[in-house]
């Protein structure tokens, strides 16, 4: 399935909605606007929550909880490399790494050495914008928040203070 996340611009927070292929509205990604680090909110196109994700502040490098229904289903971490960014996530269903290119805008991830999705991230645009393409069969949502962190900890400034 092919997704395309676009950040809103004018808004308080970070705000994110995720359409599917044909261009209809999936999810929506709200965060909030006074807090120590990071915490955003995914919601269905009925406002239920599905993903709370929250940063964890004070650390060397960047760190993400992902939570589904308010259990812990996954830490995301980004791991020193000079060239390339990676991620290691563990969770739940098992190991994830998500690796980058040079400039940090195309992005492969893998579940368990098994390649899952493939994001590409638009150099011109207004506000951040992303395609999504993942393998039939995979949890979309869990993805897609795979790909609101990593622009959490690549592309937003906010983000990148004593935390990156």
């Amino acid at each position: 399935m092919r997704y395309q996340i676009k950040q809103k611009v004018f808004s308080f927070g970070d705000s994110f909605t995720i359409k599917d292929d044909k261009g209809n509205d999936r999810y929506i990604v709200k965060g909030k606007v006074f807090s120590f680090g990071n915490k955003l909110r995914m919601y269905d196109m009925k406002g239920q929550e599905l993903v709370y994700i929250e940063q964890k502040i004070f650390r060397f490098l960047p760190e993400y909880n992902i939570y589904f229904k308010d259990l812990l289903y996954a830490t995301v971490k980004k791991e020193f490399s000079f060239f390339r960014p990676r991620f290691n996530v563990v969770s739940h269903m098992g190991g994830y790494s998500v690796q980058g290119d040079f400039w940090g805008l195309d992005f492969s991830i893998y579940r368990e050495g098994k390649h899952v999705a493939q994001v590409s991230k638009k150099w011109i645009s207004w506000g951040d914008s992303y395609g999504v393409d993942i393998v039939e069969g995979e949890d979309d949502p869990f993805i897609l928040t795979l790909v609101i962190v990593i622009d959490q900890v690549l592309h937003n400034s906010s983000s990148n203070n004593s935390s990156s």
